[in-house]
């Protein structure tokens, strides 16, 4: 009995090496198998997909689409002449409980499209499963890394055009100012905001490439309002006065 007691003392400082080890063992084996997901998208590779998903599979895409295994598989097509691509994984954070592990993963997408070079990032949080000896993707939420659009140059008095009072409500106005390079903003009881021009009459705050502030004009072409959108929702402000020399 003290002779396995002994034994067993020895060996609990390897079974909490193992343990301590199995994090890691895991985070590569899951690492590898999504970067053989990856892989086989550009040459529509189905039978890699085929293995690695789980049959049980609610996969959600970067527009929103929910698909299963079946129509997941149907999509997965060689990219078209004029295309070359590849997807790598730059960041990867992996969590485990027992037989169910998640992974929020970073990756970047580089595509020659016909000679024009496109580099996108994509998040996805991945669930996967252990069922019959091997893990199975069975979810992924995929969103694209949005990112601040080129601005453009506009003169400062076309800047200056759009420097007035807006009012959403009586109560609420902002009041818009022109600067060199774009336009600042100063909702009632809020901080400043700076907007850059994306096109004319369009324009976005650095750091907030999710919504526009799109400027309209009446039928002179006078700056009349603008709209704040977001997710394709439109706020609509009134302009209700003009600010002191337009700056």
């Amino acid at each position: 009995m003290l002779r396995r007691a002994h034994l067993l003392l020895l060996t609990l400082p390897l079974a909490a090496s193992t343990a301590l080890a199995q994090p890691e063992s895991l985070e590569t084996e899951l690492r590898g198998l999504t970067q053989e997901l990856l892989d086989a998208v550009a040459p529509g590779d189905v039978a890699v997909w085929e293995r690695i998903l789980d049959d049980r599979i609610v996969h959600l895409d970067e527009n929103g689409v929910v698909r299963g295994k079946e129509e997941l598989l149907a999509e997965l097509q060689p990219l078209p002449p004029g295309l070359v691509g590849s997807i790598s994984i730059d960041r990867y954070r992996l969590e485990s409980v027992g037989d169910t592990a998640v992974a929020a993963v970073e990756v970047q997408e580089e595509l020659a499209y016909h000679g024009q070079p496109l580099h996108t990032r994509f998040r996805s949080l991945d669930t996967w499963r252990r069922t019959d000896g091997a893990w199975r993707l069975i979810g992924q939420h995929v969103a694209a890394v949005l990112r601040d659009p080129p601005a453009v140059e506009l003169t400062h008095e076309e800047l200056c055009d759009y420097a007035g009072v807006y009012a959403l409500t009586p109560e609420i106005t902002t009041t818009v100012r022109c600067g060199d390079a774009g336009l600042t903003a100063e909702r009632t009881g809020r901080p400043p905001t700076h907007y850059l021009p994306e096109l004319r009459d369009l324009f976005f705050a650095p750091g907030q490439p999710r919504s526009r502030r799109i400027f309209t004009r009446d039928a002179s072409g006078l700056v009349d309002g603008f709209l704040d959108r977001r997710e394709g929702e439109d706020v609509r402000w009134r302009r209700t006065g003009d600010v002191a020399g337009g700056a």
